[in-house]
């Protein structure tokens, strides 16, 4: 892509009388460096209402297409004076693993001004959370975004605790579980939702009672993220509640999940319920999104299926010892036949057998 190519989308975008052309979203995919002072030129230029339509529909494009990033324009509008466009570009940067970003979102998170960014400096940080858990990070960088997080938990803003408590769930840092279990006991569903997120993130088993209690909530929200939470845990008693929800619940969104999350949980019977439910839909995209989910069955089964085969190299250097002790053993005892007196011969000592 050329600066005249580059040029002319930059031209586009500043005809606010225009829609424009998704097509060109992927333009701003892997922005080359004179691309992108030709867009920040422009910027300023460029309606409010514009740009967050833009930001909103590359977060679309991002979400469905792995192939595309927008990391160098979004870390070019960190510091936009406009908080909804500071928030929008954290967005774009959810995938991105450079630690270099985790300061930039404590400073954000700890002193912004406007809460907006601060939640959504608190959503980006879950990925180095999640990374550290994996031991992915320095330990240093993961304990600074738990601390960043923590300290967010006691913000002023609602909204930002709740993010910063979702983005603590995959933390094992003792101060967490007592956050979620607050959060779930409260009479509100935003928080109750949040809490949700927040079990599915931690995979821990500890939360599948009230992962199951929850999916029968009358909020919609509430019902969705439970249903989430109970494939992330994959605990084998969230099983039989989901497959209940396949027959009783309407809301298209979290059928999905509770399809979704049975492949993600496995066990007897879901198989045969997925194949029930794709014989009998005749919808392109729902066959499409079932064939995908008995396909994510099938992966689970198959490391279920590996786990059970796996051995503890700890177990192989405990049988390869064994073994070694036995070879010593029947060696010695090949030695003391050798020892034992024969018809035909004296025993080794040299006295007569008598």
């Amino acid at each position: 892509m050329t600066k005249t190519t580059f040029q002319s989308v930059v031209d586009i975008l500043l005809e606010e009388d225009q829609p424009f052309p998704k097509k060109f979203l992927s333009f701003f995919s892997d922005i080359d460096p004179a691309s992108l002072h030709l867009l920040l030129d422009a910027w300023p230029r460029i309606s409010l209402t514009r740009k967050r339509t833009l930001l909103e529909e590359l977060n679309t494009l991002l979400n469905e297409d792995t192939s595309v990033s927008f990391d160098d324009f979004a870390r070019a509008l960190l510091t936009d004076p406009e908080a909804s466009v500071r928030a929008g570009a954290m967005l774009l940067l959810v995938e991105c693993e450079d630690t270099k970003l985790v300061p930039l979102y404590e400073k954000i998170l700890s002193s912004d001004p406007n809460p907006v960014a601060r939640a959504a400096a608190a959503q980006a940080l879950n990925l180095f959370v999640e990374l550290g858990e994996l031991e992915e990070l320095p330990e240093s960088v993961h304990h600074r975004a738990e601390d960043a997080l923590l300290a967010a938990a006691r913000d002023d803003d609602a909204d930002v605790r709740r993010r910063a408590l979702e983005s603590l769930g995959h933390s094992s840092r003792e101060e967490v579980p007592a956050l979620i279990e607050a959060a779930i006991e409260r009479e509100d569903p935003d928080w109750q939702a949040s809490a949700l997120i927040a079990m599915g993130r931690s995979s821990d088993e500890r939360w599948s009672e009230p992962v199951i209690r929850m999916m029968l909530s009358v909020d919609r929200d509430v019902r969705l993220e439970a249903v989430r939470a109970a494939g992330q845990l994959m605990h084998p008693s969230v099983r039989i509640p989901l497959l209940r929800l396949l027959d009783e619940e309407d809301d298209p969104e979290i059928f999905s999940a509770v399809v979704w999350s049975l492949s993600q949980v496995g066990g007897e019977d879901v198989r045969t319920y997925l194949e029930a439910l794709l014989d009998k839909t005749e919808d392109d995209e729902e066959i499409e999104f079932i064939e995908d989910a008995l396909a994510n069955l099938a992966f689970a089964e198959d490391l279920e299926q590996f786990d059970l085969l796996a051995v503890d190299p700890d177990d192989d250097l405990i049988e390869l010892d064994a073994l070694e002790d036995l070879e010593e053993l029947d060696e010695l005892e090949e030695l003391e036949e050798d020892d034992k007196p024969t018809p035909n011969k004296a025993p080794q000592s040299g006295k007569k057998k008598k």
